[in-house]
């Protein structure tokens, strides 16, 4: 038999190369997928993210000397530059350099101008580790680049609410060093909340005091809600406006004798001074009550505690000694505020 009878089977140059073994089922390579030198890569100046926690990268790089980089990048090509730039991965791609690394894999990607900042946007909202202040940038750029369409299309376009996408925006009204202390993760976007619509020297004493005073969130939303009630006049010099804080935090707090003594000295004043059945006295005791947290009234807790008040009077009392300055103010305030809460003796 020739061989021109015999049936022939034919090869292609990409079936000599096929990986035929049973762990390739299934399995597609990737035309796209590089190895590419770090000093070719660059990062996207428009990029979303203006921030990178120093800690956090030096993990990464310590997790990549161990065991590489386990997730490409994703990069494009610049023709006018000969370079290539990230899209997706930035902070592996920083990493990789602090680690040592010479190169990384990357998948290549041609993504159109107009959806590369979309991109990048979604990615950092879904991981949701992008700060308030540079999302803020970034939603102001992507509706540039969409051609300033209503609010309501750019929060439709990256899938958040049109309340969260505002919230977000407001940052851009906060003082410069607000804004630096929420992209250092030192003030929170929630805590940033209570200094916006403030002016601006009662926006920076408040910043000033969120991030020294690590104060919990309850007592910091109390203070913040009292300060902008609170009457001053438009052109108080800063250091007054400060102190006048300082006071209203001083009150909030009970974490010490000496703030015990103000918090319950400014409550029995304030008691008192509603005897005079004027709006602003009981205004005055309404937004103080507010700032400590009191409790509604319960008389079960009211006869507990004046039994104990008894006894430390008695006490007092059953001495018969001379009373300390700082006793007698405690005393005379509560008079005072006693004298308020009763009703007047028609007798007398």
């Amino acid at each position: 038999m020739s061989e021109t009878g015999r049936s022939r089977r034919r090869f292609t140059v990409d079936a000599l190369f096929t990986d035929t073994r049973p762990r390739a089922v299934g399995v597609t390579d990737l035309p796209d997928a590089r190895e590419i030198l770090l000093a070719r890569i660059v990062a996207d100046p428009n990029q979303p993210r203006r921030m990178f926690d120093a800690d956090r990268l030096d993990e990464l790089a310590s997790s990549i000397r161990s065991d590489g980089v386990l997730q490409p990048i994703v990069v494009r090509y610049d023709d006018d530059q000969d370079i290539y730039v990230v899209v997706h991965g930035e902070r592996r791609w920083r990493a990789s350099a602090l680690a040592g690394q010479t190169s990384i894999p990357a998948i290549v990607r041609e993504i159109p101008a107009e959806r590369r900042l979309l991109q990048q946007l979604m990615e950092n909202i879904v991981r949701d580790d992008l700060n308030a202040v540079d999302r803020a940038a970034a939603l102001r750029s992507l509706r540039s680049q969409l051609g300033d369409p209503p609010w309501d299309q750019v929060a439709e376009a990256v899938g958040i609410k049109r309340s969260r996408l505002f919230q977000l925006l407001g940052t851009g009204k906060l003082n410069p060093a607000a804004q630096a202390n929420i992209q250092a993760g030192r003030l929170s976007e929630k805590q940033s909340r209570l200094l916006q619509g403030l002016p601006e020297v009662r926006q920076e004493a408040l910043r000033h005091m969120l991030v020294t005073d690590q104060l919990s969130a309850q007592v910091a939303t109390r203070i913040a809600r009292a300060f902008r009630d609170l009457q001053l006049p438009d052109d108080m010099p800063p250091a007054e406006v400060h102190a006048a804080l300082a006071n209203l935090r001083d009150l909030a707090l009970t974490d010490d004798p000496q703030r015990q003594r103000v918090q319950s000295l400014a409550l029995l004043d304030a008691i008192g001074l509603t005897r005079q059945g004027t709006r602003e006295s009981r205004q005055r005791l309404k937004r103080l009550s507010s700032l400590v947290a009191t409790p509604r009234f319960d008389e079960t807790r009211m006869v507990k505690e004046t039994s104990s008040l008894a006894r430390s009077l008695a006490a007092l009392a059953r001495q018969n000694m001379t009373h300390s300055p700082e006793v007698d103010e405690h005393l005379r305030a509560l008079q005072h505020a006693l004298n308020a809460l009763l009703p007047a003796d028609p007798k007398m």
